[in-house]
C-alpha cells in the first residue's frame, strides 16, 4: 500500500513539472538571450527579436535564437544560424542533449543540427514541415504538452526536456 502511494506521488510530480514550462515572453527575454554567441573562432551577435526561451519550473532554461553569420563561411553557414543553450538534459527523437551550450542550424534536406562550439556535429533531428501555418516567423518556440517545438519558419522540430 505505501509503495504504491509513493509510486503514485512520483508520478504525479513527473506530470505537474513537465506541466509548469512556460515560453519566455517577449519582454522577458533580454534577461536570458545573450548579446552575441561565439562559435568556430568568431563571436556573432544574436537576434533578440528572433529568440525564445522555456523557463522550467526548478528554475532551469532552455534558450535558443538566430545569430548574424555574416562573418562565417559558406560551409559553416550551411548547418549553423543559430544557438541552442540548454540548461536540461532535452531529446530530439531518440538523441539526447546535455545541458550545455550549442550551435545550432536545418538544412535544405529536412535535418535539424545541433553542434559543439567547434562545429562538429552532435546530434540531427527530421524537421516536420507545417503547412497549417500562417504566419511563420524566423524563430518561435511552441508548448504542446511538455514537447516543445521549435519553429524555424514553417519548419520545426520537437524535443522534451528530461
Amino acid at each position: 500500500m505505501v509503495r504504491k502511494a509513493l509510486i503514485a506521488v512520483f508520478v504525479c510530480s513527473i506530470a505537474l513539472s513537465a506541466m509548469g514550462q512556460t515560453v519566455v515572453a517577449p519582454g522577458d527575454l533580454k534577461k536570458v538571450v545573450p548579446e552575441a554567441y561565439f562559435f568556430r573562432g568568431m563571436s556573432a551577435t544574436t537576434q533578440l527579436r528572433n529568440s525564445a526561451a522555456i523557463h522550467y519550473p526548478d528554475d532551469f532554461y532552455v534558450v535558443t535564437g538566430l545569430v548574424d553569420t555574416s562573418g562565417y563561411s559558406s560551409d559553416v553557414k550551411a548547418k549553423y544560424n543559430g544557438f541552442f543553450i540548454t540548461e536540461k538534459t532535452v531529446k530530439f527523437g531518440n538523441s539526447t542533449l546535455q545541458p550545455g551550450q550549442y550551435g545550432m542550424g536545418y538544412t535544405p534536406e529536412g535535418k535539424f543540427h545541433i553542434l559543439d562550439v567547434a562545429g562538429n556535429e552532435l546530434l540531427v533531428a527530421d524537421i516536420v514541415t507545417d503547412e497549417k501555418l500562417a504566419r511563420p516567423q524566423p524563430l518561435k518556440i511552441v508548448m504542446d504538452g511538455s514537447t516543445a517545438k521549435l519553429y524555424l519558419g514553417k519548419k520545426y522540430v520537437s524535443f522534451m526536456a528530461q
